[in-house]
């Protein structure tokens, strides 16, 4: 993968999605690859749709345990296709905001726009990042494929909820993600499709046609 994006550098910028349901791995590759692509000399750009969260009162509106919520409330893609992606794309003016707001402290972030020099690579982690309001923003994308039963143990271990996929604290989340895979099918739109079932060593499989509509 870090090859093929490397590849593409010096074509202005290159936006990649990195994808997978919770626990499957996508912030530990997505650093992965900004540090194999910085040995490379190429310049990398790192953000999250985790800085995209809509404010609790818009996640919730559904109910704090709807599925439905999860899926369709969980982040503002308009505002993230407007401040993070459309300025990077063809006639973008590259000028970004990788973050509007802590999901943590459940505050709005004042972050600065930064101008982004050309070429760069921007790796973007993060669920749903294949909805057809994303699809077309990414130059390349990933899936990170992992079944439940290990994603969700892996992010119990760090202090994420139950590891048993079906408990109930799981329900809006793994309910949710799959609203998502029937809606979007993920594994069908990416460029890359990784079993990341074992990070050693993954199986890596590549999808240069993969459907972005």
């Amino acid at each position: 993968m870090a090859g093929a994006i490397g590849r593409r550098h010096g074509r202005g910028i290159v936006r990649v999605g990195i994808d997978g349901v919770d626990g499957a791995g996508k912030t530990h590759l997505a650093d992965e690859l900004a540090e194999l692509l910085g040995y490379r000399g190429v310049r990398t750009v790192r953000a999250s749709v985790d800085g995209f969260h809509r404010p609790a009162r818009e996640r919730h509106r559904r109910g704090r345990h709807s599925p439905e919520g999860f899926f369709l409330d969980s982040y503002d893609y308009p505002a993230m296709r407007r401040l993070l992606l459309d300025p990077l794309g063809p006639g973008g003016d590259r000028r970004i905001v990788r973050a509007i707001h802590d999901v943590h402290r459940e505050v709005a972030v004042d972050a600065a726009v930064e101008v982004v020099a050309e070429p760069a690579v921007l790796l973007v982690d993060g669920i749903f990042l294949h909805r057809d309001e994303l699809a077309d923003a990414w130059d390349l994308s990933v899936w990170l494929d992992v079944p439940f039963e290990v994603s969700i143990p892996r992010g119990a271990a760090r202090g994420y909820g139950e590891p048993d996929p079906a408990a109930p604290a799981n329900h809006r989340y793994v309910q949710g993600q799959r609203l998502y895979l029937a809606a979007c099918r993920p594994r069908e739109r990416a460029t890359f499709v990784v079993d990341n079932t074992d990070f050693d060593p993954p199986s890596i499989s590549a999808r240069p046609q993969a459907r972005r509509g």
